[in-house]
C-alpha cells in the first residue's frame, strides 16, 4: 500500500473584513533608516505596496468570500501618506515599494486599484525617488503597461532570471526618463552568475533606456539565499567556485555595474567563466546511466497500471484494517538526549555500534507506545533522521551541503537547504535497515516513510542548467528504488511526504497544468470544501484530525466532531484518522494524550456507525 501525503506549509497573511480600521502602529521602517543613517549609510527603505498587501491577505473567519479586499484601499492609503512623510522628514532620498502582485494574473479591476492608488499617493510621493519593485516571474503585458504609467512611480524593478519574457516588453517601450532596475542577478539561489551573458543584456537594455537610467540589481531580495560563501571552509573547492552567496551577489552586481561603466575587472570576468566552464564540463554533474533512464520515460510511466478501487480492495485484504485506520504521519518527539546521540555521532564521539543500539531502543519505545495506544498502522518514529529532505539527500548522489548556508524560513525560523548540484541517483536503500528492524518488533503494519521528489526540489538550492521537472525526474527514480526495496523488506504501508507540493507552483494560472503534470492538506476546511462541492475521491485520504503546531491537547469529542464533519463529504472505507503532520517538535507530555483522544474517537464513531447498520 503506497501514500501520498500532501499538506500545506504554515504562512501567515493578514485576515481582514470591513470593519477592520488601519493604524500607523509600528514605525520600524523610520527607526531603521534613522539608525542607519546615523551610522553614516544612507539605506533605501522598503515597503509592501498597498495593493500587494491587500490582494495578498484573505478575508477574516465570518467574512463572506465575496469581500472584495480592495474596497479597504481607501482606509490603508492614509497610513502609508504618513509613513513616507516620516521618511521624507527623515532623509530619505529614495524608497522601494515592493508590488509583487503584478506578475500575476490580475483582472482589469485590479490593475485599475494600482493606477488610482499610486494616484492619491502621488503627491506625497512628490520629491522622492520611488522605486516599484516585481520579482519572481515574468509582468504580463497588461500589468507592465500598468505599472510604467503609475503616477509618482521614479523606477521600475524586474527578475530577468525568471522574468526574461519581460525583456521583450521593455525592449518594446520603456517610459522615457525612468530608472530600470535590471534584475539579473539570481537572489533565490546560490549559483554564481554568468558575467558574460550578464552583461549582453544589460548592454542591450542601456540603449533601450539609456546609460544613465540604467541600474544593475538583484532579481529580488537577497533573503532567500545564504548569507556568506566565506563561512563555507568545509565545502568541495570545486563545487564552491560554482557559488555565490548573499555576499557573493552583492559583489557580482558591483562588478557588472562597474563592466557597464567601462571599468571592466578582466581577472574576475576571467575567473567567472572558467568557473562556469568548470561546471559545464564536470564529470560529477552527468551521469550518463541517470541521464538516459530519464529520457526513457514514457507517458505510461507516470500513471499506476491498476485502479484504486482494485488497489483498495486488494490493500484491505493484505492488512485487513478497520474503518476510520488510525496512524500518524511519521516522526515522534525528538528528545534532547536523542539529538545529542545523533549529534555526537555524526562528530564520530559515537561508535556505529552504540549508535544503532540507542536508536533500536528509541524504535522499540515508540513501537510500544502505538501498541499500547492501540494505533492500527505504526511508524518507527524517525530517530534517526534529521530533516526530512537533508536525510535523503545526504544519501543521494548530486547532492552537496552546507555548514552555514542557512536561510530563513520565516519568523525565527531557519533551514540550511541542501544544494543539487549534479544527476541525482541513489547508490544504495535509504530507510529500510531501519523500517525493517521496527516491522521485526510488531505484528501490526509498519509505515515506510519517505520525503517525496518535489519537496526534496522544492526544498533545496537547485541546479540551474537544466529544467527543474527533469531534477525532479531524477529524484523521482531514486525514490522508485527506495520504494520498490521498501516492499521486498517486507514493508507493506509506504507513505510518501509531499509537504512542499505547493510551494513550487507557479504564480501564472497558466503554467500550473504543466507543473501539477510533473509535480503530482491540509486546511482542512479548504480540503473539505472540494468534496463539499461534489468532487469524486476514490484513494484513500486521512486530512489531519488535529493540528500538532500546537500544544494544546484536543478531547476525543472535538476529534469525532472533526471525524464526523468528514463523514459528511467522503466515504468511510476511505477515511484515515491521523494528525495533520509529524510529531517531532512536540514533547510526549502533549503526544501522549493526543494520540489517546484520536484513538478513543476513532472507536466511537467506528461503534456508531456499526450500530447504525
Amino acid at each position: 500500500m503506497r501514500k501520498l501525503r500532501i499538506n500545506d506549509c504554515h504562512y501567515i497573511v493578514p485576515e481582514l473584513g470591513p470593519e477592520v480600521n488601519f493604524s500607523y502602529a509600528s514605525h520600524k521602517a523610520v527607526n531603521e533608516y534613522k539608525e542607519a543613517k546615523a551610522l553614516g549609510v544612507d539605506t533605501v527603505p522598503v515597503l509592501v505596496g498597498p495593493v500587494s498587501y491587500l490582494l495578498l491577505s484573505k478575508a477574516a473567519k465570518g467574512v463572506e468570500k465575496s469581500f472584495d479586499l480592495l474596497s479597504l484601499l481607501p482606509k490603508i492609503l492614509p497610513v502609508y501618506k504618513e509613513v513616507i512623510t516620516e521618511l521624507k522628514a527623515a532623509g530619505a532620498t529614495w524608497i522601494q515599494i515592493d508590488e509583487p502582485v503584478l506578475v500575476m494574473d490580475l483582472e482589469g479591476h485590479k490593475l485599475q486599484a494600482f493606477t488610482g492608488a499610486y494616484a492619491e499617493l502621488e503627491s506625497t510621493l512628490s520629491g522622492l525617488n520611488v522605486l516599484v519593485e516585481t520579482y519572481f516571474a515574468d509582468i504580463p503585458a497588461e500589468a507592465y503597461k500598468t505599472l510604467t504609467s503609475l503616477k509618482g512611480v521614479t523606477a521600475f524593478g524586474f527578475d530577468l532570471v525568471r522574468g526574461t519574457k519581460t525583456l521583450d516588453l521593455v525592449k518594446a517601450g520603456f517610459p522615457e526618463g525612468k530608472y530600470l532596475f535590471a534584475g539579473v542577478v539570481d537572489g533565490r539561489n546560490i549559483w554564481a552568475n554568468d558575467f558574460a551573458a550578464s552583461l549582453s543584456t544589460l548592454e542591450a537594455l542601456e540603449g533601450v533606456v539609456g546609460k544613465d537610467k540604467l541600474v544593475v540589481s538583484t532579481s529580488c531580495s537577497l533573503l532567500h539565499t545564504a548569507v556568506d560563501l566565506v563561512n563555507e571552509t568545509k565545502l568541495d573547492d570545486e563545487i564552491k567556485s560554482w557559488m555565490a552567496f548573499a555576499a557573493q551577489k552583492v559583489v557580482e552586481v558591483n562588478a557588472l555595474a562597474k563592466a557597464l561603466a567601462g571599468q571592466k575587472d578582466e581577472a574576475l570576468f576571467s575567473a567567472n567563466a572558467a568557473a562556469l566552464a568548470s561546471r559545464r564540463s564536470s564529470p560529477r554533474v552527468t551521469n550518463e546511466g541517470v541521464q538516459k533512464a530519464a529520457a526513457a520515460l514514457k507517458g505510461s510511466d507516470h500513471r499506476r497500471a491498476t485502479n484504486v478501487s482494485a488497489r483498495l480492495d486488494a490493500q484491505q485484504k493484505k492488512l485487513n484494517l478497520p474503518i476510520l485506520p488510525t496512524t500518524t504521519i511519521g516522526s515522534f518527539p525528538q528528545t534532547v538526549e536523542l539529538r545529542r546521540v545523533r549529534r555526537e555521532y555524526k562528530a564520530k564521539k559515537v561508535s556505529e555500534e552504540d549508535y544503532v543500539k540507542a536508536m533500536k531502543e528509541e524504535i522499540k519505545k515508540v513501537v510500544d507506545l502505538q501498541e499500547e495506544l492501540d494505533i492500527d498502522v505504526l511508524v518507527h518514529g524517525e530517530p534517526e533522521r534529521n530533516d526530512m529532505v537533508e536525510y535523503f539527500g545526504e544519501q543521494l548522489s548530486g547532492f552537496a551541503f552546507t555548514a552555514n548556508g542557512w536561510v530563513q524560513s520565516y519568523g525565527s525560523r531557519c533551514v540550511k537547504p541542501p544544494v543539487i548540484y549534479g544527476d541525482v541517483s541513489r547508490p544504495k536503500a535509504m530507510t529500510v535497515f531501519w523500517s525493517a528492524m521496527a516491522q521485526s518488533m510488531t505484528s501490526r503494519p509498519m509505515k515506510g516513510m519517505l520525503t517525496g521528489p518535489v519537496t526534496i526540489l522544492n526544498w533545496s538550492f537547485v541546479r540551474n542548467d537544466q529544467p527543474r521537472h527533469e531534477t525532479c525526474y531524477q529524484i523521482a527514480l531514486a525514490i522508485k528504488d527506495e520504494v520498490e526495496d521498501l516492499e521486498k523488506g517486507g514493508i507493506g504501508v509506504i507513505q510518501i511526504d509531499e509537504a512542499a507540493l505547493r510551494e513550487g507552483l507557479p504564480l501564472r494560472k497558466s503554467e500550473h497544468a504543466f507543473y501539477l503534470d510533473w509535480a503530482n492538506s491540509r486546511s482542512d476546511e479548504k480540503l473539505l470544501s472540494v468534496f463539499r462541492e461534489g468532487v469524486k475521491y476514490g484513494a484513500g485520504i486521512g486530512p489531519g484530525v488535529y493540528d500538532i503546531h500546537s500544544p494544546r491537547i484536543p478531547s476525543s469529542e472535538e476529534i469525532a466532531d472533526r471525524v464526523n464533519k468528514m463523514l459528511a463529504v467522503l466515504e468511510q472505507n476511505i477515511l484515515w484518522v491521523n494528525p495533520d503532520c509529524g510529531l517531532k517538535t512536540r514533547k510526549y507530555t502533549e503526544v501522549k494524550p493526543a494520540l489517546k483522544n484520536m484513538v478513543d474517537a476513532a472507536k466511537l464513531i467506528r461503534s456508531q456507525l456499526a450500530s447504525a447498520k
